[in-house]
């Protein structure tokens, strides 16, 4: 049987989609999911995740200190059964580069699981400090939770 893969996208790929694809990790089983993560912009190929993400997802017993930046490409439409961006930003270049509406299926907002069609962005703690980290995990750990739940 192959497994379900899912690729959760934001901009740098530091932030928010490393600490998503940690807590999906650790909320659905690995022999049936495979859970990666992705940046649209290329500034941080290759990088752990920021220093806070990484200690808001230790905090919380989600250890993504191994996982490292990478780049969105457009094979990734082709690569992945569900495609979860953090903004609209991230939502509006993952979808330019579609080429079939079978793709665009494939790409929802993080938190339409949530709120759905409201279109509601992750907001992205970079710029940001600790306690605004803190308040993403949460809103990506309850997010989370919902899409195990639709998925398992």
């Amino acid at each position: 049987m192959s497994k379900t893969k899912i690729l959760m996208v934001c901009l740098g790929n530091i932030c928010r989609s490393p600490l998503a694809e940690g807590i999906l990790r650790s909320k659905l089983d690995s022999d049936s999911y495979i859970i990666d993560s992705a940046g649209t912009g290329d500034w941080h190929v290759g990088n752990a995740p920021d220093d806070r993400s990484i200690k808001v997802g230790k905090e919380n017993g989600v250890d993504i200190s191994n996982l490292r930046g990478r780049q969105f490409t457009a094979q990734d439409l082709d690569d992945y059964d569900h495609l979860f961006v953090m903004d609209q930003n991230n939502y509006d270049d993952v979808i330019r580069k579609a080429t079939a509406p079978d793709q665009k299926r494939k790409v929802r907002m993080m938190l339409d699981v949530l709120f759905p069609g409201e279109r509601v962005d992750v907001p992205d703690p970079y710029q940001g400090d600790l306690s605004d980290f803190r308040k993403v995990y949460k809103m990506l750990d309850e997010a989370c939770k919902e899409l195990a739940e639709e998925l398992g």
